[in-house]
C-alpha cells in the first residue's frame, strides 16, 4: 500500500458562522493521483481515532488510506500548482459540506431546476415594466465614456448568491435591474450601487432574438429574496455557456420575466415579490439609453456584491444529495 504524503501549510480562513475555506499544499505527484478529498471535523484527542477507514483506488491497481480523515465527498479542484482547496459549511448532521472550486460547481441543471421551483412559489403576480436600469457611481460612467468607447463591457460575475451557482466566477455579463415600485410602475429612486442610473428600453436587451435562463435564487438573512436571470442573444458566447449549464425559460411564459406580443407590441412583465438581478451577456452602448442622477438615497446595506447566501433559509435552499 502506497501512502500519500502529509499535507503541508494547512490554512483555514474566510470563516463565518456557517462556512469556511481550507487550503493546503501537496507534493505534485500526489496531487495528480488524488480524485477526492475527505475531511474529519470531529477531531479527538487520540490521534489514532481520526484515521480514515475507507480505502480509495488510485486507478492503477493500488489502494491507499486517505491522509485527511473521514467526511463528505467533494470533487477535487486544485488551486495553483501542488495545492488543494475547498470551501464548505456545516449541515444539520455536523459533517462538513464541502464544495468544489470552479469549474466544477455543485449545482447541475437538475439542482437549478429544484431551485427554480422554489423561486416560482414566491414570485408573485407579474407587473408591467418598460426599461432595464443599471446604477453605478459617477466615476464608473465617466470611465466608460473616456476609456471604453462609450460601451459598458461585460465583467466576470462575483461569488454572490448560492455557493454552487455555475455562473459565479465563470460567466461574463452586465448586471441590470427591472423591478418597479408598485404604486408608480417606475424604477425605485433609491439604489445600493450609486446615484447615477443608466436606463435602456427593455426591447433593446430582451426580445424574441434573446434567450432567457434561470441562474440562482437566494437571500441574505433577510425577508427579501433575489432571483438571478441571464439574458443572452441567441448564438452568442454567453448563450452557449448558459445552454449547457442553466435551465432555459420560455420568454413568453414564466414566473419571473416575460416578453410577449400584445396588440402588435412587445410587452414586458416582472415578478412582483422577488428582486430580479438580470445579467446581460453582451456589451451595451450608452447611446442606446439615458443616463441621469436619481433623487433617492444610496442604500449601501442592500448591496448584493459578493453577498453570502443564508444557508439556513428553508425557502431558498435545496439538497444536492451530499
Amino acid at each position: 500500500m502506497e501512502l500519500l504524503s502529509t499535507p503541508k501549510n494547512i490554512e483555514i480562513n474566510n470563516i463565518t458562522c456557517d462556512s469556511f475555506r481550507i487550503s493546503w499544499a501537496m507534493e505534485k505527484g500526489d496531487l495528480e493521483r488524488v480524485t477526492h478529498y475527505f475531511i474529519d471535523l470531529n477531531k479527538k484527542e487520540n490521534k489514532n481515532s481520526n484515521k480514515f477507514k475507507h480505502r480509495v483506488s488510485d486507478g492503477g491497481g493500488t489502494t491507499r488510506d486517505h491522509p485527511l480523515g473521514r467526511g463528505k465527498k467533494w470533487e477535487a479542484g486544485g488551486v495553483g500548482s501542488g495545492a488543494g482547496a475547498a470551501e464548505g459549511g456545516f449541515g444539520d448532521d455536523g459533517d462538513a459540506l464541502m464544495a468544489s472550486s470552479p469549474p466544477s460547481p455543485d449545482y447541475a441543471k437538475e439542482h437549478l431546476a429544484q431551485l427554480q421551483e422554489k423561486a416560482e412559489l414566491i414570485a408573485g403576480r407579474m407587473l408591467r415594466f418598460s426599461v432595464f436600469y443599471r446604477n453605478q457611481h459617477k466615476e464608473y460612467f465617466q470611465h466608460v465614456r473616456m476609456h471604453c468607447g462609450n460601451v459598458m463591457k461585460p465583467s466576470l460575475k462575483d461569488n454572490s448568491g448560492s455557493h454552487g451557482s455555475p455562473t459565479s466566477g465563470m460567466l461574463h455579463g452586465i448586471f441590470f435591474s427591472c423591478n418597479t415600485e408598485f404604486n408608480t410602475g417606475q424604477p425605485p429612486q433609491d439604489s445600493p450601487y450609486g446615484r447615477y442610473r443608466f436606463q435602456i428600453p427593455a426591447q433593446r436587451l430582451f426580445n424574441p432574438n434573446t434567450n432567457l435562463y434561470f441562474a440562482d435564487f437566494y437571500c441574505m438573512y433577510t425577508a427579501y429574496h433575489y432571483v438571478v436571470l441571464v439574458l443572452a442573444p441567441k448564438g452568442s458566447s454567453g448563450d452557449l455557456f448558459c445552454r449547457e449549464r442553466l435551465p432555459q425559460l420560455d420568454i413568453c411564459s414564466n414566473k419571473f420575466l416575460t416578453c410577449s406580443v400584445e396588440d402588435g407590441e412587445l410587452v414586458f412583465r416582472h415578478a412582483q415579490d422577488s428582486i430580479l438581478e438580470v445579467i446581460y451577456t453582451e456589451p451595451v452602448d450608452l447611446s442606446l439609453g439615458v443616463l441621469g442622477e436619481i433623487s433617492g438615497h444610496q442604500l449601501m446595506s442592500l448591496s448584493t456584491a459578493n453577498a453570502k447566501k443564508d444557508p439556513s433559509c428553508k425557502t431558498c435552499n435545496i439538497s444536492v444529495g451530499r
